[in-house]
């Protein structure tokens, strides 16, 4: 007895959906930026499962969050245990994130199988009518063709019969129209014939179209799956509890609940909730959150604190002035929706061709059935020859030509590590002609580093004790850049917001910090013990590596790299002289890029924004193509188009090489499909498309439009 091995998905799907619902949902969904490998999975995973309350954990490394299962968690205690690991850690609401099980893929894969597998039987059947089966054999053989493909055509014509309808619905045309056409006249012609005692059906064919499409439908869709929404990103990172002063105690209140006029606490380390105004002395804030200046903040008092920031210092007082919708987060949010949803507007190439070649297609089959008609006033023939326009015209090659070298050209690039989310990306990539960049954490690697090789080991190991006892990402910098020598014991260690650190060592004060604050003649950071001269600890921006090739290598393609940062004038300046960049402009915020990017684009100009903050997040969305390291915050990387995979730029200006032959590729199958139909139509038009004609005709444009896309593979 022969034996059919079960297909590895299909014994796997429901093994897979048994373990999800086996799983509620997490209680707490983390997002953490700054992991980036398999040891930083390992070191979050073994922390949070040591934890009495903790059922599991998972990271997902490729969306950058954490997933922590169990009951009655509380987020500032997990938020504490990673940050003692060194990670730091943003709550995501889980009810405002899109659920991520891709059903329609899913779908489209099973049908896909039904359609392939039902194709292939039947095609076993038409070779022996072909080879010359006649009479009762051949219409035994059309009765079983016609039971195997009438339920798989219904179940895998769903996609398209569905998309037809709702065009059809309001009066519209669209691909699927005269594909569904195509499907069922030569489904229903073939089942009127076999009844009939005709000598030909188009059972396969009808199911060679069937598969070929759903190959190109899913390749599709494959494409845009990983399309996810960054201002839906934006707005589950927002606070969603505050510490508001009621009669001089601080009470937990939902943010949603704060009105203008409340005052807040904001203790250390947390992030401030809402807009608004300083009422302590002074506080230390980080902003490179949102303004991607790469030094934290000195504020006093009656200066403004913007929703997002990161108190570093002591615990400090604000009155609110801006809540809800007016926050700056917010307004950024709905500046990165607005841009998402004009460029969801963006035509695709195919589409455009679709516009002219639905309609054009049915008056063809239209114009040959009353043509034919008129010849010999035989309905049954001018059907017949209709429907073999109509299956000889449809759209496969069509439906291929873009999928499938959009697959083959995600496929490279993803080697190449570069992650291609948009299903219109590559094309929009083919066109820019202005690359704007950020600066800190896109040209230059996060967090910096720093030449230490004139410390002696005793200031290298004060520096280590001061550093290590502060949260600072330069302090976090600085113990990276120091050797691996143990820390000295230091006692007495105290912050002083908006300036360093403090201690006693063997009697004697040290610090770390300012050097004016140390009275030293340098402005940069500092160390000092005792009654010595401060020695400077000078941090310097890395630049990452490959960045001047990737420079070099867009201006050959004829695209000026510029560089908006809302870092300091001389920091930016100092950079863009490094690499050649003339054209720079500092200390802007998230709206003035977003302005600044507009104004080039309604200039006529296609933008390629490279970025990483959220500062940069509503110009990665408004831009005509966007590229996000994959350090970057998860807003930003979901507003992005391509997720830079590797710190290594050498390959950047491949990025655009390659979509541009994606697009030419594109409209070169475009050609071998019109080609196709050239040679095909009069074919059909004269009566001369058999059914076994009409399946070579389709495969063979098929698989040459395949072939043509694996072309991209080789582009260097």
């Amino acid at each position: 007895m022969t034996m059919v091995a079960a297909c590895p998905g299909c014994v796997a799907a429901p093994l897979a959906l048994k373990h999800a619902e086996n799983h509620a949902a997490p209680a707490v969904v983390l997002s953490l930026p700054t992991i980036h490998c398999a040891a930083c999975i390992g070191k979050v995973e073994r922390k949070l499962n040591a934890m009495p309350d903790v059922d599991s954990a998972r990271v997902n490394l490729s969306l950058k969050q954490l997933s922590v299962y169990g009951d009655d968690l509380d987020t500032d205690t997990i938020v504490a245990a990673l940050k003692s690991i060194g990670y730091d850690a943003y709550p995501l609401d889980v009810g405002m994130l899109e659920t991520r099980q891709d059903s329609v893929g899913r779908n489209l894969l099973v049908r896909l199988a039904v359609a392939g597998f039902a194709m292939m039987n039947v095609m076993l059947f038409s070779v022996a009518i072909w080879s010359g089966a006649t009479d009762t054999t051949r219409e035994l053989f059309h009765l079983i063709s016609a039971a195997i493909s009438l339920p798989a055509v219904l179940y895998c014509g769903q996609p398209f019969f569905a998309s037809a309808w709702s065009a059809l619905r309001v009066r519209g045309l669209n691909m699927d129209v005269p594909i569904s056409l195509a499907i069922l006249l030569a489904t229903g012609m073939s089942l009127y014939e076999v009844l009939n005692g005709g000598a030909h059906a188009y059972f396969d064919a009808a199911l060679s179209l069937t598969f070929f499409l759903l190959i190109g439908r899913y390749l599709d869709h494959h494409t845009r799956s990983s399309v996810r929404s960054a201002a839906k990103e934006l707005a589950a990172l927002e606070v969603h509890q505050a510490q508001r002063i009621e009669d001089g105690k601080a009470v937990k209140t939902p943010v949603s609940s704060l009105a203008v006029g409340d005052r807040l606490l904001i203790p250390s380390g947390v992030r401030v909730p809402v807009d608004g105004r300083l009422d302590s002395a002074q506080a230390l804030s980080d902003r490179s959150f949102l303004t991607g200046e790469s030094a934290a903040i000195t504020l006093a008092k009656g200066q403004q604190v913007q929703a997002g920031e990161i108190n570093l210092g002591a615990p400090f007082e604000m009155t609110a002035t801006a809540v809800g919708d007016d926050t700056t987060l917010r307004r950024v949010a709905h500046l990165v929706e607005m841009a998402e949803n004009s460029r969801n507007s963006y035509t695709n190439l195919a589409d455009r061709a679709a516009r002219i070649y639905a309609p054009a297609v049915h008056l063809l089959a239209f114009a040959s059935f009353v043509a034919w008609i008129l010849i010999d006033g035989d309905v049954r023939h001018a059907l017949n020859i209709a429907v073999a326009v109509l299956i000889i015209t449809c759209p496969c090659a069509l439906g291929l030509a873009v999928p499938a070298v959009a697959t083959a050209a995600i496929g490279r690039l993803y080697g190449l590590g570069f992650l291609v989310k948009s299903g219109t990306a590559l094309e929009r990539l083919a066109e820019v002609d202005v690359a704007i960049f950020d600066k800190t954490g896109t040209l230059t690697l996060a967090g910096g580093s720093a030449r230490l090789d004139h410390l002696t080991d005793e200031q290298a190991a004060v520096a280590r004790g001061l550093a290590q006892a502060s949260d600072h990402p330069v302090s976090r910098a600085l113990i990276g850049a120091l050797p691996d020598a143990p820390a000295a014991t230091l006692t007495d260690i105290s912050e002083v917001s908006g300036n360093g650190m403090e201690a006693l060592w063997h009697g004697e004060t040290v610090k770390l910090g300012r050097g004016a604050w140390l009275g030293a003649s340098f402005d940069g950071l500092g160390l000092k013990i005792g009654e010595q001269a401060a020695v400077e600890l000078p941090l310097h921006e890395t630049p990452r590596q490959g960045v001047d090739v990737a420079l070099q290598g867009l201006r050959d393609l004829g695209i000026p790299p510029q560089i908006l940062s809302g870092d300091r004038q001389g920091t930016v300046s100092a950079l863009a002289r490094q690499l050649g960049v003339q054209d720079i402009h500092a200390e802007i915020s998230a709206t003035e890029k977003h302005t600044y990017l507009t104004e080039l684009q309604n200039e006529g100009h296609h933008v390629l924004m490279v970025g990483d903050g959220l500062n940069d997040t509503a110009s990665l969305a408004a831009a005509h193509a966007s590229v996000a390291p994959s350090s970057a915050l998860d807003a930003s990387r979901n507003a992005a188009d391509v997720v830079l995979l590797r710190e290594n730029l050498d390959d950047f200006p491949l990025l655009i090489r390659i979509a541009r032959s994606t697009s030419r590729l594109s409209k070169q199958n475009f050609a071998i499909a019109a080609g196709y139909n050239a040679i095909a139509i009069p074919v059909a038009l004269l009566g001369y498309a058999t059914p076994l004609l009409a399946a070579i005709a389709m495969s063979a444009s098929s698989i040459t439009v395949i072939l043509n896309a694996m072309r991209v593979r080789f582009v260097r």
